[in-house]
């Protein structure tokens, strides 16, 4: 599952409804894309959850767009008259990460198209299992493209790693925040959904996923010494958490029936 790598060729608009300014920009592949900075207040811990939480999605069969890794040369700064951009290109020169630009998707309405309970159930399995704080009516980061429904905007999610403590002792917490879930009034197989999901999230994929992490992403941040340290906490945390059984199901389950 190697992910593609590409040049920013040009800068072409800020999205500033983002907290992180990302902009869409066009690479050398022609190809047009959504740039989450690494330089962006956030730093490289949304661009690592970016990267797991939507890579673990996808491997549980749910649509996400495309992401790669982008190489931004930062002197593209100046064609952009914008100060604060300018900055904030500057500071993200190196490896940064993007999704697929989706041309004229539309942001989810539930009551246009309501999902089914078997796709309402599996992605709020996703967001209870990767702590997703924002997938809210405020904030679905949903959207319709072709009639499809697709996640994106995974950098608020793995809130676990911006505290490190105990891995294991973390992979066991329920996440309550799901019960502002935009799709929980739809959710209701998420006990058939954990059974499903858990099972397609094997160890060796865990794994892979955890090892796309770039080391520029990882080092110096503590408490570990190596980037190497910091994956293996990583795998332990979601081993841990696919370990049944699973609070943060019992507690999304919970959360449903609450709505019914």
């Amino acid at each position: 599952m190697p992910l593609r790598t590409v040049t920013a060729t040009r800068y072409v608009t800020p999205l500033r409804e983002g907290g992180s300014l990302p902009a869409l920009i066009e690479a050398d592949d022609n190809g047009m894309y959504v740039l989450k900075f690494r330089g962006a207040g956030q730093g490289p811990k949304a661009l690592v959850a970016e990267l797991v939480a939507g890579e673990l999605a996808r491997a549980a069969g749910l649509p996400v767009p495309e992401i790669v890794f982008v190489q931004l040369d930062g002197d593209l700064a100046r064609t952009e008259p914008d100060a604060e951009i300018q900055d904030l290109m500057r500071a993200s020169a190196g490896l940064n990460l993007a999704l697929d630009y989706l041309p004229g998707s539309l942001t989810f309405d539930a009551l246009a198209q309501p999902p089914t309970p078997e796709l309402a159930s599996a992605i709020v399995w996703h967001d209870a299992f990767v702590s997703n704080v924002d997938r809210t009516p405020r904030n679905t980061n949903l959207l319709v493209w072709h009639r499809q429904l697709w996640l994106i905007d995974h950098g608020a999610a793995m809130i676990f790693h911006h505290q490190w403590t105990d891995p294991v002792a973390q992979s066991q917490r329920a996440f309550a925040q799901i019960k502002d879930h935009v799709l929980l009034p739809w959710a209701s197989a998420i006990a058939q959904a954990d059974e499903r999901l858990a099972q397609r999230l094997t160890p060796a994929l865990v794994s892979a996923i955890v090892e796309l992490i770039p080391d520029e992403w990882l080092a110096g941040e503590p408490p570990f010494e190596t980037p190497a340290l910091h994956r293996a906490a990583y795998e332990t945390y979601w081993l841990g958490r696919l370990a049944a059984p699973r609070a943060f199901a019992q507690e999304a389950i919970r959360a449903a029936a609450q709505h019914v």
